[in-house]
């Protein structure tokens, strides 16, 4: 067989050019149909060792998938696999049948094998994951030792992946585990941070908040993306949302929840008891400007029916990017939250002050409300008065407690009477911080 040239420098470009078969061209298959091309064998593959099987998981044979195809499995006793590990066969036969051991085996006459390369894939502790192989029908007495390094190489750099493949897929798998456990043992409560209408003087609203109690201590985002890489956001949002709902008879009775949903969990029709279990209280979808929306037409139909029953509709973040305006034009939301980058030092920012006038003067244009979110200062509240803006929510209003906590705080028998809510909102904290 006349094969291409032995330099290095070819064979490694043949791995990149090998790399344009799409986004499930694994590193495994352009190794191996690198090394098939420069070799001019036949049939590469990667198999795995489990138990006494050899199972195929990638293959690269063009037009003997008859013979070979992901999947497809051989018992360890019947192929070279063991006997190359073992020594008693070479890694490298340019000739099957100068080996007696080889020769006699049933699989070398039904494939039929003349030439074999094979080395084993490492793992980091030592185990022998498999095997990374080409072979072809006819002997080839060109195949040398440098042919062997170069496979030996290219098996390093597959063992490499695969281990890191196993290494996220473990780590997936406790994720997956771990969000299952708090789910299931309801391991996360809920917080309550008040919305305050300056002119009504009292919390016309409180967000829903999710806490987390497993260690090591985490931020909600934190679970919310882990629970999305393992597939399970829908359910942990689901979760909260129903554990909101349960603790909500905490809440004043003229209060709306405002539940944080992201655009799937919406999309996945599951919200569509939200209502019955509110038992009459006003209820605020809030969905954030970082969560993606493929279709909005899709998106719109599918909060629909939420919104004939009465559910609101908020942006979160608005002002933090520029899917939130996109978010704003698509969807007329009831309420825009502004994002707190835009609320932070607003009084000696002329350029903030631009862009909440702005959104100010498309809220009036579009019969939304705005809320000012993450007013932490008495400075920043005044701003936002001055501005015209009713409705804050921050550290400076109130920090999200507990349900017993926002009953003694903000029920309807709240001691604090007709006291201004900047006044009330400063003795809380104070009294919190005490």
């Amino acid at each position: 067989m006349g094969r291409p040239s032995d330099d290095r420098e070819d064979t490694l470009a043949l791995l990149y050019e090998s790399g344009n078969g799409g986004r499930g061209d694994t590193v495994a298959k352009r190794a191996l149909r690198a090394m098939r091309r420069h070799l001019d064998l036949q049939v590469a593959y990667v198999s795995e060792f489990v138990g006494d099987m050899a199972v195929y998981r990638e293959v690269d044979a063009p037009g003997l998938e008859h013979l070979i195809k992901p999947g497809d499995e051989r018992s360890l006793d019947e192929v070279y696999c063991r006997h190359i590990l073992a020594g008693r066969l070479p890694e490298l036969i340019p000739d099957t049948a100068r080996f007696p051991l080889a020769a006699a085996m049933p699989i070398t006459a039904a494939i039929p094998i003349g030439a074999h390369i094979s080395v084993p894939l490492m793992m980091p502790d030592g185990e022998t994951y498999g095997m990374f192989c080409c072979l072809g029908p006819e002997a080839d007495e060109s195949l040398n030792p440098r042919d062997l390094a170069m496979m030996k190489s290219f098996a390093e750099l597959t063992a490499f992946e695969i281990a890191r493949e196993r290494q996220s897929s473990r780590k997936l798998e406790a994720t997956h585990a771990r969000i299952r456990a708090v789910i299931a043992d309801e391991q996360f409560a809920m917080a309550f941070q008040p919305i305050w209408s300056l002119a009504a003087d009292r919390p016309i609203g409180f967000e829903a908040l999710s806490r987390f109690a497993p260690e090591p201590v985490r931020s909600p985002d934190v679970w919310f993306a882990e629970a999305e890489a393992a597939g399970l956001r829908n359910d942990l949002e689901l979760a909260a949302i129903h554990r909101a709902l349960d603790e909500s008879h905490v809440l004043p009775a003229h209060a709306y929840i405002a539940l944080n949903a992201s655009p799937a969990t919406v999309a996945a029709g599951n919200l569509g008891d939200i209502v019955a279990r509110a038992r009459g209280r006003q209820i605020v979808l809030e969905i954030t400007e970082h969560a993606h929306i493929e279709d909005y037409a899709s998106f719109a139909e599918a909060l629909a029916p939420l919104r004939a029953q009465g559910v609101r509709l908020a942006i979160d973040d608005a002002g933090a990017g520029y899917s939130s305006l996109r978010h704003i034009l698509q969807l007329t939301p009831d309420l825009i939250k502004l994002d707190r980058a835009l609320v932070a030092g607003i009084g000696l920012d002329r350029s903030r002050r631009a862009m909440v006038a702005a959104l100010l003067a498309f809220a009036r244009e579009t019969a939304a409300d705005i809320v000012a979110e993450g007013v932490e200062t008495a400075s920043e509240l005044a701003m936002l008065r001055s501005l015209g803006i009713d409705l804050l929510q921050g550290y400076h209003l109130g920090r999200p407690v507990s349900g017993a906590e926002t009953f003694l705080k903000f029920g309807d028998r709240d001691p604090a009477g007709g006291a201004r809510a900047s006044d009330r909102a400063a003795r809380l904290n104070k009294r919190d911080a005490a």
